[in-house]
């Protein structure tokens, strides 16, 4: 089959029609790139939008973070004044400023675990752990009591890391020397103080702990983490 000759013409309109395509796929090309600068443009505002109020929020919770830890320190100073004027309508009798507080919220302390499966409504104070010679090794400053569970309670001013670390320590004597109240019961733990840091918080969960803060004179239960579970001894 013998070669077929394209025409001056033919040729001529073979290449008009190249150069259309060719300025379609331009003008295609064009609007493609205009349509993803846009785009591009739309996701940089809302990420710029987004990110003003995460900053915003940020702002005011640094804000409500810093007007509630002013409203506990006013509220701790007044539980202060009030416990200087207790102490001294008791007649001098000499009582710490922790036992003071234990006396305070420990009947109540019970309430604060209603949507967990404890009805620790029995209470105790000043706990003495002996060990098998009779020698005191610590104390719990308050245990909550049911039929099965039992919760000692160490309670702080203002608790610091080393507070929690002994504390752990505390809870492996108690559970090795328990004294009758704890006898056959699971023990949980908590710390509860007046002022307590949010890392104080994120380090006694980690260990396994409930936090309790002491506002004026009540107590409130500091929500634990997701997937929080405590530590049984």
């Amino acid at each position: 089959m013998a070669d077929t000759v394209l025409s001056y013409e033919q040729l001529m309109e073979m290449f008009r029609e190249t150069k259309e395509i060719q300025a379609e796929s331009a003008r295609r090309a064009e609007v493609d790139r205009e349509k993803n600068q846009k785009e591009w443009e739309q996701r940089q505002k809302e990420w710029e939008q987004q990110q003003k109020e995460w900053e915003q929020q940020q702002q005011k919770d640094r804000e409500e973070s810093r007007k509630r830890s002013q409203e506990v320190d006013r509220k701790m100073e007044e539980t202060s004044r009030n416990i200087d004027k207790l102490t001294k309508q008791m007649g001098g009798l000499h009582r710490s400023m922790g036992e003071l507080i234990e006396t305070l919220i420990a009947s109540h302390l019970w309430e604060k675990f209603a949507d967990y499966p404890y009805r620790l409504s029995r209470y105790y104070q000043r706990i003495l752990i002996y060990d098998e010679k009779n020698i005191p090794l610590t104390e719990i400053d308050i245990l909550l009591a049911d039929s099965e569970w039992v919760m000692a309670v160490e309670v702080k001013r203002e608790p610091d890391k080393e507070d929690i670390d002994y504390h752990l320590k505390r809870m492996e004597r108690i559970r090795k020397y328990p004294p009758a109240e704890v006898v056959g019961k699971k023990l949980l733990g908590a710390i509860a103080g007046g002022a307590v840091n949010p890392d104080i918080h994120a380090y006694a969960h980690k260990a396994g702990f409930f936090i309790l803060e002491l506002l004026g004179e009540n107590v409130a239960l500091v929500p634990p983490p997701v997937g929080f579970s405590p530590q049984i001894w």
